[in-house]
């Protein structure tokens, strides 16, 4: 029986078409069979004119086209002529009998009675069809293709009935009556393809974007059309795998359809068969199944003979097409293990999984092709080294939108006026951009016009559309006659609210799709009837399929889900929060773990607006306050995640649910909390996405940095921009920013009224969009800068855009660098720049272009010195240009003519200068005159006449006469005359071709000019003589003729430097340098780098060291030390006594610091990495004896091994030493580990020994000569087996005067933990215990405290946190046990009532002296919380009791605060992170007033309101001994805390409160401070994320003189600008006991930072200070430095997120090798290049505690594990040799 669809023209029509390729190729090499075939068919006449055609496919082709043109009944009979006269290729063959059939037997042997036919069939022809057997050829070949033939006709027929347009009458009908939802109209879709290419290359870092797509900056993406798809870009059977990527609603699954429908009508001829299959339905099969159950059970069974189809599957795999829709869906694990091993048969039976990992390997049907859909999320690593062509569904752009909704509207009169609504709303445009939501909008949009056509309100949010088109879903349904929405609502509120709870089950189940009993009967029906859930056909196995009902949209079932919260009654506050919670949702970077909640975090954002508030009360029957409630915990958990700190991907999810709140204050907040930058790297930004961020950003106060690197984004992201009016500084950085980009972004810039920088760097933007940007830009007054770095500019119209600069009044710079311009454009420049008024300098030097601009100040004078007066009055300076040009680099400069200029030298090498690029702290008013006389050929000869013109410029503050041929005559000469320049700063002689007899003659001036600063000198391929001097005092002198100076330095006593590096210099040389140095005063530091000393020579340069009175820093880097050098190295403290510390790294570089004077202070010994193993120890440990050891011992990362701990731990035991010594990365083995611990049990002067066997290595050992009670064992991932763990035990119970013992991951059991406990005894005194080991996690609270009870001696503390896994035990052995036993009796006389079962007892017995009680992160069950509260809790000496971050039930949490009423001794709570409800506060108040002695209250993270807060303070009224509140993160406002406020004042003792993260406004704030000041004693003062203002910085300002004892203060994010933080930091100078400051994250201003900096000489005690994200800038970076020289004890500096450059760091680089404790510095995110970088690195090196570095440079991570060491720096490719050689030299980086 023939398909129906055959007898159908245009069918046939489109069946000729997808034959006809091949079967013109096969014809063409048979004409003249083809020319007698066709005259049985076709009239003579027609065929006389085919004779003049000579080229046989083009007569075949007209043959072709005669046949087609004679209807389809003739064009049937040739096609089965010719598949039974000719062995045609199977696939052309089966295509044309499934149009044309088979005909009858007495047909086609008719059709071959003619004998003259068959002598002219050709080879390859079936010509014995003549013979007897030709009926038996004929059956076996029917039977052959009937059954793939009928498979295909009957696959086509599914593929309509599934996916097709037509519909039968019945079901269109059904069609028409209910409103399906997401029932859209197919519209083509945008789809951007990118080059797979990279995805093969990919590395396992995370990124910042979409893990699926590759890099969009280094991928050229292209629009395309659907068909492109299947173009082949593989070999012939290869199996092809393309990718579809989008994100939710941009019409994937509908792709897919269309797809399929498009191939059963012919439009896709490459492929006979296609299968489509759905991720969410494939997740329900349980069993493994083959490739051919795949394909027939679960798509469609063939009628007959399934495995001829099979087997003709396999052999035209090239023509068959599978379809994988929804990736993100699958609920299994797919990775790379997921793929077969080997080849697999097609009958394996395997996982899902594997089924689809070898289909996309091509181990299974190999060259078929597989097309895969997802959401953006990370890919498994097979898909991603096998995806051959990638590309992203984008959904629709304006032209798409506007023909959807034509569509939709198509058959009403007011058509144009939807249209013309949608375009006229930007938010509802950008919204219809994702297809899903479009038709959403035009749903909602319909409903409206047709109900009042001429005024039209639309929702606002995702959310507001979603409730709206459920809502005109019921209400086409059931009509107006029902009533309004709250009738409608009640009519179905049973049935929404189980639709609610189906989605939410789902989503917590991974469960996609849904069977007949998962669905009650009238949630079915309801859903049904208004198109909410679809309905198909489910088939798991080649049985009978079962009905399954899907949500008709994931985010239809995400928004359901959302609703379920808000409205269940069943559903709390601390449910909800937790599932709200963004942070849970990431698992990487980039990966969501709740694949299945794209938009679920949206929808209930959007639930929490106003607007919903109303819906939310009719749905839930519940009052608007339960409603709020609920809403208002959405809110605070949306506050809360903007503090964290998110990635590009995270902040714009954040703004979408910001902007769905449509709340104002939160939104403000929220970017009051991201108010510095916004960061977008390699993910595309959607306009919606754009809208969102435009939303928050607006809401904000402070202005904002927009930077977008690498994002992929279309042109309507820039439309969406435009409505930026915050934006102060705006960044493109990727190579799709081409012409066309520019002209969008020029449209918006005038929207954005704030913005002041413009980049758009590393793009391919030519002169026409140049142009285009800066004839936008010269609208925009405010424009400061523009950078344009590294795009395709060649030939710009530089006059046009000179034009058009010099209109724009504030402009200071632009930057054209890295453009390829070309010669004649750079001076076309030059000349108009001259002609430019505002103009000041143009800078070319290879790539870099450079102009820069007066700005506001462009009406003075184009001049940088302005001292007219004194010569003449009122004359005008003369504007003159010079041009220097040298080697590469030529620079246009404006200035008066008593300036001789020259512009900057060629590329130098890098030597630190205090002075380098900002001079030193005190510079003159007039600004610098230089003079650069480079490449000039000066000899000595010429130097007479060069002094008496320098005489007469005798004010040159830089003098550089590098590059010419002095020689060492030549500087002497120089030398002479030196003194006249008076006001000579820096002074540079590069290679002038000067022996080493100059760099003895320069040392030597050293005593003669006692003004240089620094010297330093080089011999080495390029020579270096570098002098700087220090600025003198400038005096008036009494003769009226002239003026003149004082001789003497101003800054004498600070310390001058000596550098010489690259020379080689012998012993004698050595000892001359020394002598001459030795005379040197006031000479502080030697660095003899890279001057390949020996032996020799360094005894004789450390044999001088008692001579160099004033030195504090030897340095000799890049310098390969032999063993016995470094013996000498340590040596040295025995000949010097003024050494503190001995440094040699990696045997290359050493480091001597000295101190002052040879007062008995610590010394230091540091031998890391230089190859010491046990031979050298004997020598080593006598040099250092003599000097009767040392402080400090330092031998980490050698190769001591087992044998060489043995050698040094018996020299230790001789000697009795105080000491620290590190034995680090020394490759010392489990059994050493032993070795040290017997030691450490035997010897009495070993106090702690700290050792970990994992990657960090550590091994510690503390000695002290005098009698200390501690003995600490620290035992760390040490790997210990149990033979080990049995020995450690017998070692530790030789150890009696053990007091604390610390076991973390040491493979301990329970049983080997129970034997520890055993082990562990002491004489007397007290013992702690503590293990970590993952089973504490897993352990029930009773069984840890069955472990307990097994500890030797009285327990003291019971601390339990299964977070980090810790059990940690107090024990205390006293004299006798009869007093543990008077005790008990007490105990018993106390509790009368308790009843002591047999571990009850014990507990009571064991715990009878507890005193502190601390369980963290513990699941507590009824009869724990029982035992806690009848058996600890009321034990008379517990003191201190914490349960946090812990779950109880509500009953139990109960029970506990009643049974806290028992702790009468309690000193201590601490109840953070308990959730506490509303309720129980109360009752905890009433456990106070039993509490009298408490001292400690610790309520953090409570949700606690203002009422619970004011009963709270009700009770503390009463607490005299009360010193620490902490009631941070909670939800206290004003009303709270004016309470608290009250009864602060009576708290005389209180020394810490904590009110970090609460929500008060600057009135609440005021009233706290004015109560703190009566806090006396007060010395922590945490109130960060309060948001508080200037207002109460100003009143806390004023109340600081009461706090004379405060050591901590944190404001970090308190909304503090520059008038705050004025008063403020003058204010804070009383406070001179201060270790911490935290002002981060306000805008204080520069004003602020530089009160600041005046007073931090008063805090001698600081040893931290927070200053991230304050705006400090290069100028308050200076100030600051001068203010840290003088903290002595400061430790960690945090100054990242501020707009530091390189300035900024080399002074503050100048203030490091002063701060001699200090351990952190941090500058990250920073403007540092490598200037600043370099000094840095130089400058640390002095600093012998620093332990981690952050740097803001744009560079690869540099770690340095030197003794904890870290240095993290990155930056531009261009800085890297010279910051390695830096930091190399330094040691920070290995």
């Amino acid at each position: 029986m023939q398909p129906p669809f055959q007898n159908d023209d245009l069918d046939l029509e489109a069946a000729i078409a997808r034959a006809r390729p091949q079967l013109l190729e096969f014809l063409s090499h048979h004409p003249n069979w083809l020319l007698t075939t066709s005259r049985r068919f076709l009239p003579g006449m027609v065929l006389n004119g085919l004779d003049g055609i000579t080229d046989h496919k083009g007569k075949v082709s007209v043959l072709l086209d005669l046949l087609e043109k004679a209807g389809p009944a003739t064009w049937k009979q040739f096609a089965q002529s010719l598949c039974m006269e000719c062995n045609l290729p199977l696939d052309l063959e089966i295509l044309l009998l499934s149009f044309a059939g088979e005909g009858n037997l007495s047909q086609k042997q008719e059709a071959h009675t003619d004998v003259s036919a068959w002598s002219s069939v050709p080879k390859g022809f079936a010509q014995r069809r003549h013979c007897s057997n030709s009926v038996s050829h004929k059956d076996v070949k029917q039977q052959r293709l009937d059954s793939p033939v009928k498979y295909q006709h009957l696959l086509i027929d599914s593929v309509r009935q599934r996916y097709g347009s037509r519909r039968s009458a019945g079901a269109a009908a059904q069609e028409q009556t209910q409103p399906l939802a997401f029932n859209q109209a197919f519209v083509n879709l945008v789809i951007q393809q990118s080059k797979a290419s990279r995805l093969k290359e990919r590395t396992d870092k995370p990124r910042e974007g979409v893990a699926s797509a590759p890099k969009p900056e280094e991928c050229a993406d292209t629009a395309m059309k659907v068909s492109d798809l299947f173009r082949s870009v593989v070999p012939s059977g290869t199996t092809k795998v393309i990718f579809l990527f989008g994100k939710p609603g941009t019409g994937k699954t509908m792709l897919m359809h269309w797809i399929c429908q498009k191939w059963a009508e012919g439009a896709l001829p490459q492929f006979l068969f296609t299968f489509l299959f759905e991720f969410r339905q494939l997740n329900l099969l349980k069993r493994k199944l083959t490739l051919k159950e795949l394909l027939f059970d679960l798509f469609l069974q063939p009628e007959d003979s399934p495995d001829a189809v099979f087997q003709y599957l396999l052999e035209n795999a090239s023509h068959t097409l599978i379809i994988f829709d929804g990736l993100d869906e699958f609920a299994a694990n797919m990775d790379m293990s997921s793929s077969s091993k080997g080849r697999p048969t097609p009958t394996s039976p395997m996982s899902i999984s594997k089924l689809f990992a070898d289909l996309c390997h091509g181990k299974l049907l190999p060259g078929c092709t597989v097309l895969v859909t997802s959401r953006p999320k990370r890919l498994p690593d097979f898909l991603l080294n096998t995806v051959d062509l990638l590309a992203e569904i984008w959904g629709f752009d304006h032209e798409k939108v506007e023909e959807y909704v034509s569509r939709y509207f198509h058959r009403y009169s007011f058509k144009e006026q939807a249209i013309a609504h949608l375009k006229n709303n930007t938010k509802l445009l950008s919204m219809c951009l994702i297809p899903a939501l479009c038709y959403v909008v035009c749903i909602c949009l319909e409903y409206l016009l047709l109900k009042h056509q001429m005024s039209v309100e639309l929702p606002q949010t995702m959310t507001q559309f979603y409730i709206k088109m459920l809502l005109i879903f019921i209400n086409k349904q059931q009509g107006e006659h029902v009533g309004g929405e709250e009738a409608q609502l009640n009519c179905n509120r049973k049935a929404i609210l189980g639709l609610c709870d189906l989605a939410l089950k789902g989503l917590e189940d991974k469960k996609l799709v849904f069977y007949v009993g998962d669905i009650p009967e009238h949630v079915k029906e309801f859903a049904s009837l208004h198109g909410l859930l679809t309905v198909f056909e489910v088939k798991t196995n080649g049985s009978c399929p079962e009905t399954g009902y899907a949500f008709v949209h994931l985010s239809l079932q995400e928004f359901f889900a959302a609703l379920c919260l808000m409205v269940s009654k069943r559903v709390d506050k601390n449910y909800l929060k937790k599932k709200f919670s963004l942070k849970s949702k990431w698992t990487l970077k980039n990966e969501t773990k709740t694949e299945f909640m794209e938009s679920f975090h949206i929808f209930l954002s959007g639930l929490s607006s106003k607007e919903c508030r109303t819906f939310l009360m009719l749905l839930a029957e519940q009052d608007e306050a339960w409603v709020q409630d609920k809403q208002d915990t959405i809110l605070q958990s949306l506050k809360k995640l903007a503090a964290t700190h998110l990635t590009g991907p995270k902040v714009i999810e954040l703004c979408h649910c910001t902007f769905e709140t449509q709340d104002l204050k939160v939104a403000q907040h929220i970017a009051s909390l991201l108010n510095f930058k916004y960061e977008f790297k390699n993910f595309r930004l959607t306009p919606l996405d754009m809208s969102a961020l435009v939303f928050v950003i607006n809401s904000g106060q402070h202005l904002t940095y927009l930077d977008f690197a690498g994002c992929l984004m279309d042109i309507d992201c820039l439309e969406v921009l435009a409505g930026c009016e915050n934006v102060e500084h705006l960044s493109f950085r990727s190579r799709r920013c081409g012409d066309d980009f520019a002209a969008a972004l020029s449209k918006s810039l005038q929207g954005m009224g704030s913005l002041k920088k413009l980049e758009l760097t590393g793009g391919s933007m030519t002169a026409e969009g140049m142009t285009n940007l800066v004839q936008a830009s010269s609208q925009c007054l405010q424009l400061e800068e523009i950078n344009l770095q590294d795009n395709r500019i060649r030939d710009p119209e530089v006059k046009r855009v000179m034009d058009l600069f010099s209109r724009m009044e504030k402009l200071k710079k632009i930057d054209l660098s890295s453009n390829d311009l070309s010669l004649n454009a750079v001076l076309l420049l030059a000349k108009e720049v001259v002609m430019c008024q505002n103009a000041t300098e143009l800078h070319v030097r290879k790539d870099t272009v450079i102009i820069y601009f007066s700005g506001p100040s462009g009406k003075v004078p184009r001049s940088l010195h302005l001292r007219w007066e004194e010569k003449k009055e009122h004359v005008t300076p003369t504007r003159h240009v010079k041009l220097c040009h040298c080697c590469e680099t030529a620079v246009l400069r404006f200035t008066e003519d008593t300036e001789f200029s020259s512009l900057p030298p060629r590329e130098e090498p890098v030597f630190s200068t205090d002075d380098q690029q900002n001079g030193d702290e005190n510079q003159t008013p007039s600004a610098s005159k230089k003079i650069r006389l480079t490449d000039s050929r000066f000899q000595a000869s010429d130097l007479e006449k060069l002094c008496a013109v320098l005489k007469e410029c005798n004010s040159i503050s830089e003098l550089d006469l590098s590059y010419n041929h002095l020689g060492d005559e030549g500087l002497l000469q120089l030398f002479r005359f030196l003194p006249n320049l008076k006001m000579l700063r820096s002074l540079k002689l590069n290679d002038n071709q000067i022996s080493l007899n100059s760099v003895f003659f320069l040392a030597q001036s050293l005593s003669t000019l006692e003004h240089i600063k620094t010297m330093n000198l080089s011999l080495g391929h390029m020579q270096v003589v570098h002098l700087t001097f220090w600025e003198r005092i400038r005096v008036r002198s009494t003769s009226r003729w002239r003026s003149s100076f004082l001789v003497h330095p101003k800054h004498e006593a600070k310390g001058r430097c000596f550098r010489l590096k690259d020379c080689r210099v012998g012993p004698e040389d050595v000892t001359r340098l020394c002598h001459i140095l030795a005379q040197c005063p006031q000479l502080t530091e030697i660095d003899l780098s890279g001057n390949s000393l020996s032996d020799q020579s360094i005894e004789r340069l450390l044999s001088f060291l008692p001579y160099l009175c004033h030195l504090t820093l030897l340095s000799i880097r890049n310098t390969t030390f032999s063993p016995s050098c470094m013996v000498l190295l340590i040596n040295s403290v025995n000949l010097c006594e003024r050494i503190r510390m001995v440094e040699v790294r990696s045997s290359k570089n050493a480091f001597l610091h000295l101190g002052a004077s040879m007062r008995s202070q610590k010394t230091s010994c540091r031998l890391t990495d230089c190859a010491i193993g046990q031979g050298q120890i004997d020598e080593l440990c006598r040099v250092l004896e003599q000097h009767g050891w040392l402080a400090e011992v330092d031998l980490s990362r050698n190769q001591l091994g087992d044998e060489g701990l043995r050698c040094l731990l018996d020299h230790l035991h001789q000697v009795p030493v105080t000491c620290s010594l590190n034995l680090s990365h020394n490759r010392i083995s489990q059994d050493g580990v032993l070795h040290l611990i017997n030691a450490f049990a035997t010897s009495g002067n070993t106090t702690e020994v700290q050792v970990s066997l994992c990657s960090k290595a550590t091994l510690i050992i503390k000695l002290t000569s005098r009698d200390d009670p501690r003995k600490i064992l620290r035992l760390s991932e040490c790997n210990f087996q149990p033979e080990h763990l049995e020995k450690l035990c017998l070692l530790l119970e030789k150890c009696t005067g053990l007091t604390e013992y610390i076991s973390s991951n040491n493979n301990m059991t329970v049983q080997a933990a129970e034997r520890l406990l055993h082990s562990l005894r002491k004489n007397l005194g007290p013992l702690k215990i503590s293990i970590e080991e993952p089973w504490v996690g897993k352990e029930s609270i009773t069984n840890l405290l069955e472990l307990a009870v097994q500890a030797c001696g009285n327990i003291t503390e019971i601390t339990i946190c299964k977070e980090k896994t810790l059990f940690q035990l107090g024990v205390k052995f006293p004299h006798c046990l009869e007093k543990v036993e008077s005790v008990v009796s007490r105990l018993h006389l106390y509790k009368p009532g308790i009843k002591h079962a047999c571990f009850s007892q014990r507990v009571l017995e064991k715990c009878a002296q507890l005193q502190k009680l601390r369980w963290s992160h513990v699941e507590l069950h009824n009869d724990e919380a029982e035992m806690l509260v009848r058996i600890l809790l009321p034990l008379p000496e517990l003191k201190k009791f914490g349960l946090t971050s812990s779950s109880i039930m509500p009953t139990g949490i109960d029970y506990l605060i009643t049974g806290l009423q028992n702790c009468q001794a309690i000193e201590e709570l601490n109840l953070g992170y308990m959730e506490l409800s509303s309720a129980a506060i109360p009752k905890l108040v009433l456990g106070f007033r039993e509490m009298p002695s408490l001292k400690r209250l610790i309520l953090n993270h409570n949700n606690i309101s203002n009422d619970g807060c004011s009963r709270l303070t009700e009770a503390l009224r009463n607490m005299r001994y009360m010193e620490e509140i902490n009631l941070s993160h909670n939800n206290i406002g004003d009303p709270g805390l004016m309470n608290l406020a009250a009864v602060l004042l009576e708290m005389q003792n209180l020394k810490r409160i904590d009110l970090s993260g609460n929500s008060p406004s600057p009135a609440g704030g005021e009233k706290l401070m004015e109560a703190l000041a009566y806090c006396k004693h007060i010395e922590e003062l945490l109130l960060s994320r309060n948001v508080f203002g200037d207002r109460t910085a100003v009143k806390l300002a004023l109340c600081l003189p009461h706090m004379t004892n405060l050591r901590i203060l944190h404001l970090q994010n308190n909304n503090i600008g520059p008038a705050g933080g004025m008063e403020l930091a003058r204010a804070l100078v009383v406070c001179g006991l201060l270790e911490e400051i935290s002002l981060s994250e306000n805008d204080l201003g520069e004003e602020s930072i530089h009160a600041l900096s005046e007073g931090l000489p008063c805090f001698e005690q600081l040893r931290k200070i927070d200053l991230k994200l304050c705006g400090v800038t290069d100028d308050a970076s200076k100030s600051l430095s001068h203010g840290f020289r003088q903290c002595p004890s400061m430790e960690e500096i945090i100054l990242s997120w501020n707009a530091l450059g390189d300035g900024g760091a080399q002074e503050l680089a100048s203030a490091l090798p002063g701060m001699e404790k200090l351990k952190m510095l941090d500058l990250e995110k920073n403007r540092i290049g490598t200037r600043g970088a370099t000094k840095l690195a130089e400058e640390l090196a002095k600093c012998p505690e620093i332990q981690f570095i952050r740097s803001g440079l744009q560079m690869q991570i540099f770690p340095a594990p030197i003794r904890g060491r870290v240095w993290q720096q990155k930056a531009a490719s261009s800085c890297t040799e010279r910051c390695l050689d830096a930091l190399s030299s330094s040691q920070l980086s290995r």
